[in-house]
């Protein structure tokens, strides 16, 4: 048994503040165990608490010059690591609270990006109806029973009593005005009427 062991946490604290290595590596055997061991029961990270108790300890050789031992040197001790437990959990929460904002953030300009998309297609929607409306009525037909109802230009013409010729043509000068009145934008919704 070393000298240091049967030294009093008192006269350790006054050896400590002269800077004298043993007198730490003294405290460090008695205390580290029971300070890992309330660092484990406060965070369940046996990896975290070892990093806390040697925060603990590294604590403590820094502030050795103007330590002051009140009530005792455990007392003392255990205030640090409920200090550093308690910036951990608080560090924690303010980074989870961060993250949250973020995710609200990024939520919200998702949503509002959808919301945009979502208005700007009505909007390009209602231009290109308002744009088939304004051809002529028989090339607005064609166009509309090709478009909406799928049928090829055979099935138009029978049932507008009209050539499949006339209907190609017909189908021709929609697609040709529509170009003309919506520009390359007729690329996205036409494709398979180009």
């Amino acid at each position: 048994m070393s000298t240091y062991a049967k030294l009093s946490d008192l006269e350790l604290a006054e050896l400590l503040k002269t800077g004298d290595e043993s007198a730490f590596a003294e405290i460090f055997v008695r205390y580290n165990a029971l300070i890992l061991n309330f660092a484990y029961k406060k965070t369940g990270d046996k990896e975290l608490s070892k990093d806390l108790m040697q925060d603990v300890f590294v604590q403590l050789w820094n502030r050795r010059l103007n330590f002051e031992l009140k009530p005792s040197l455990s007392s003392y001790l255990f205030t640090l690591i409920l200090n550093l437990v308690r910036n951990l959990y608080k560090h924690q929460q303010v980074k989870e609270q961060y993250v949250d904002h973020l995710h609200q953030i990024m939520k919200e300009a998702d949503e509002g990006e959808m919301a945009d998309y979502a208005i700007r297609e009505k909007d390009f929607q209602r231009l290109i109806d308002k744009e088939i409306d304004a051809l002529p009525p028989q090339s607005r037909q064609v166009f509309i029973l090709r478009k909406k109802a799928f049928l090829t230009n055979k099935e138009v013409a029978l049932q507008m009593g009209l050539s499949e010729q006339t209907v190609e043509t017909h189908m021709k000068n929609a697609v040709k005005k529509l170009k003309e009145r919506l520009g390359p934008a007729v690329y996205l919704v036409l494709p398979f009427f180009l």
